[in-house]
C-alpha cells in the first residue's frame, strides 16, 4: 500500500518551513531582488540567520555539519515549500549550484578539501560553482565533448580549457571542474575542487541571458591557463567524472523539480485569486470554460510532476539510483514544461496586467524557460525516456 502521509515530524516540519516563506520570505522578496542588484546581501543574510536559529539551514545535510540528515524524501516536503520563491531556497543555504555541491564534497571529497571548503560552504560563509558545461565544440548535453583537460604533473594536475554557464561562479570561493584525464569513454574525465582565485583562473565574464540574474543565478565564463591543483583537490578518483556528475545530477534534477513545482503551485494560486473576482463579459473570468481549462491543465501538470518527484526519490531512497534515472528525466522533463506552461498561462489570465511588471509573471517566465535546458534539454530526456522503455527498463505501471 502506498502512502503519501509525512511522518509527524516531517510534517511539522513542513508547517514551519512553509510558515517562514509566508510571513518573512514572501514579504521581503522584492527587497532581497532588489538588494540584489547591488549585490548586497543584507536582508537575505538577516533571513539565513534566522533558519539557522530556528533549525531549518542546510536541512538536506548530516547534522554533524549543522543540518538535519533529511533523506531525499524529506527534501521533497520541505523544498517544495521553500520553492515558493525564487529567493526561498537561498534563505534555507540548500539552492543550487550549492545544494548538490555539498552533497558531491560530502559523498567523494578527501578530509583537508571538506575541512576547507564543504565546513564554510555549509556555514553559508561562502558559495560555490560547477563548471561541467563548454561553448561549441566543448561539452554541453553531450558530456562526451568535454574538451578542458588535465594532465598529471610532479605531485599534483594542471587543467586547462574553457567553462560557461558556471552558475555562480563569478562570486564563488571555489569551483568544481571537470575535466578530461584520459580518451576512455567510460572514464576519462575527473571532477577537480579548484580555488575560484587560484593563479591561471580567469572569470571572463557574466553571460548577459534571457532572466534578469537572481542571486548566484547568474551564468559565469572561465578560462583555465595552466591551472595547478594538488592530488588531494580530485572528488573520488580519476577517471570517476562521469560517475560523479551522474550520482549528482539525478538528485539535483529531483531538487530543481520540487522548488519549481512549488513556485508553479504560487503562480497557480494566485491565478485563482485574480480570475475568481475580476469580471469580462458579464461573468467573472473563472466562469468562462477557456480559463477553466487551463487551471484544469495547471493543476493535473503540477499534481503529476509531484507524484513522478515523489515516485523517483523513494526509489533513491532505496538505493535504486541506476534503475531511478530514465524516471528522473521523466519527471524533469515534465515539471519544466509545466512550469514554463503555468507562467506562460499565469500571464494569458492576468491579460496585459500580467504582461507589466506591476506582476512577476513575466520576470518569473524568463527566469523558468532555462529549466527546460539545464541538466539536460528536453530532447535528451526524451530519448533517455524512449530507449529505456524500448528495451524493458522502464514501467509505466509502478
Amino acid at each position: 500500500m502506498i502512502s503519501f502521509d509525512l511522518p509527524p515530524e516531517l510534517a511539522e516540519l513542513r508547517t514551519r518551513v512553509r510558515a517562514f516563506v509566508d510571513d518573512h520570505i514572501l514579504p521581503n522578496e522584492a527587497k532581497i531582488l532588489e538588494e540584489d542588484r547591488t549585490k548586497k546581501r543584507d536582508t537575505l543574510n538577516a533571513l539565513r540567520k534566522q533558519t539557522r536559529e530556528q533549525g531549518m539551514f542546510v536541512p538536506h545535510l548530516p547534522k554533524e555539519h549543522g543540518g538535519l540528515g533529511l533523506g531525499i524524501m524529506g527534501m521533497c516536503a520541505l523544498f517544495r515549500e521553500m520553492g515558493r520563491s525564487p529567493i526561498g531556497a537561498s534563505c534555507f543555504n540548500c539552492d543550487a549550484p550549492d545544494q548538490g555541491n555539498m552533497d558531491l564534497l560530502l559523498r567523494s571529497a578527501s578530509p583537508s578539501i571538506r575541512e576547507t571548503w564543504l565546513a564554510p560552504l555549509a556555514r553559508g560563509e561562502i558559495t560555490s560553482g560547477f563548471a561541467m558545461t563548454e561553448p561549441a565544440p566543448g561539452a554541453g548535453a553531450d558530456p562526451s565533448n568535454l574538451k578542458t583537460a588535465a594532465r598529471e604533473d610532479g605531485d599534483g594536475w594542471v587543467i586547462d580549457g574553457h567553462k560557461w554557464y558556471t552558475t555562480g561562479g563569478g562570486d564563488a570561493s571555489f569551483l568544481i571542474v571537470m575535466a578530461r584525464t584520459s580518451d576512455d569513454r567510460s572514464r576519462g574525465a575527473t571532477m577537480f575542487v579548484v580555488d575560484r582565485h587560484a593563479e591561471g583562473v580567469e572569470h571572463v565574464r557574466d553571460i548577459p541571458v534571457m532572466s534578469p540574474p537572481i542571486l548566484q543565478h547568474r551564468e559565469g565564463e572561465f578560462r583555465f591557463r595552466g591551472v595547478r591543483v594538488k592530488k588531494e583537490a580530485i572528488l573520488g578518483n580519476v577517471g570517476d567524472g562521469f560517475s560523479l556528475a551522474q550520482a549528482r545530477l539525478v538528485p539535483a534534477r529531483l531538487t530543481h523539480c520540487m522548488r519549481w513545482l512549488g513556485w508553479a503551485d504560487r503562480a497557480l494560486t494566485m491565478c485563482r485569486e485574480y480570475v475568481t473576482t475580476r469580471e469580462s463579459f458579464g461573468k467573472t473570468l473563472a466562469h468562462h470554460q477557456m480559463i477553466q481549462v487551463m487551471i484544469a491543465n495547471a493543476v493535473a501538470g503540477i499534481h503529476a510532476g509531484n507524484l513522478m518527484t515523489l515516485h523517483c526519490a523513494s526509489m533513491l531512497e532505496k538505493g535504486l539510483d541506476k534503475e531511478a534515472r530514465p524516471y528522473s528525466s521523466m519527471a524533469k522533463n515534465h515539471v519544466a514544461n509545466v512550469l514554463c506552461q503555468v507562467m506562460d498561462d499565469a500571464i494569458q489570465m492576468h491579460g496585459s496586467l500580467g504582461y507589466s511588471e506591476d506582476m512577476p509573471f513575466a520576470t518569473w517566465y524568463r527566469f523558468a524557460r532555462s529549466a527546460r535546458i539545464a541538466d539536460g534539454p528536453d530532447e535528451v530526456h526524451k530519448v533517455v525516456v524512449a530507449r529505456d522503455f524500448l528495451r524493458g527498463a522502464l514501467t509505466t505501471l509502478v
